[in-house]
């Protein structure tokens, strides 16, 4: 589904990627872990697409298509998913009318016409249901005023309702205490299937508890360095990546 090859990449001249090879198939889970500096966020942003970070050399793929020239929200479209570190807020635009607004624009990208409103409304309370979503939080303006932890559940209701191919979560238990980590972690089990794909970010192993990877990935100094199960996370947490480290200068 999606493959990275020799992936260089670098911001303000800066490289910070330096030869990252990746393929995540579809059903899949890959968790990235590292030390801070380490190219984590950057990776991620890459495949989104944002424009600050240049790819020097590489490639990203995904279905077989080479993305390189395709903007962030053309990524987007072909299903692409990234959630932010830090979601910003938009007073008086609600949950539920931003969500029209994406699906539509996504659906307008692929050539297809808005979805008919009752359409719509019966998916929104679809989703908000299987997510265990308030109504009333549906009406509240996008993360204005939200906690850690709602602003990272509206994320998920997000890709619950784009259904991307290929959801990149950075950093998604950042700040969240262990109840909306769980929350949160839930709702992306819920959103697993054969045919999507599930990239997690993360520094620290507890996550991983709750969403179980298929491969975890070590980067260091903008590469991949180690690569292996579940396992591999515990190993870290035991250890710390001044492990990693030693074992990459050795």
């Amino acid at each position: 589904m999606l493959e990275i090859k020799d992936l260089h990449a670098s911001v303000e001249d800066k490289e910070i990627l330096r030869g990252i090879n990746l393929e995540v198939k579809s059903g899949e889970v890959h968790a990235i872990m590292g030390p801070n500096g380490s190219g984590k966020s950057t990776l991620a942003s890459v495949i989104a697409g944002k424009e600050e970070f240049e790819i020097t050399r590489g490639s990203v793929v995904l279905e077989g298509e080479d993305l390189e020239d395709t903007a962030p929200e053309e990524r987007a479209h072909k299903g692409i998913f990234l959630s932010f570190q830090y979601p910003v807020e938009i007073p008086g635009v609600s949950v539920t009318n931003f969500m029209k607004t994406a699906i539509n624009e996504s659906r307008k990208g692929r050539g297809l016409e808005d979805m008919p409103a009752n359409q719509m409304l019966k998916l929104i309370r679809e989703k908000s249901e299987l997510l265990e979503i308030d109504r009333k939080f549906l009406s509240r303006s996008l993360n204005e005023g939200f906690s850690g932890g709602e602003k990272k559940r509206n994320e998920i209701f997000q890709m619950a309702m784009l259904e991307p191919k290929v959801a990149i979560l950075d950093e998604t238990d950042s700040g969240l205490d262990i109840d909306a980590l769980r929350i949160v972690a839930n709702g992306v089990n819920k959103l697993k299937s054969k045919d999507n794909a599930v990239i997690v970010i993360t520094h620290y192993q507890r996550l991983l508890d709750y969403i179980v990877p298929d491969f975890v990935h070590v980067l260091h100094n903008g590469k991949i360095v180690k690569s292996g199960g579940k396992e591999l996370a515990m190993e870290l947490e035991e250890k710390g990546y001044d492990w990693i480290k030693q074992e990459t200068v050795a």
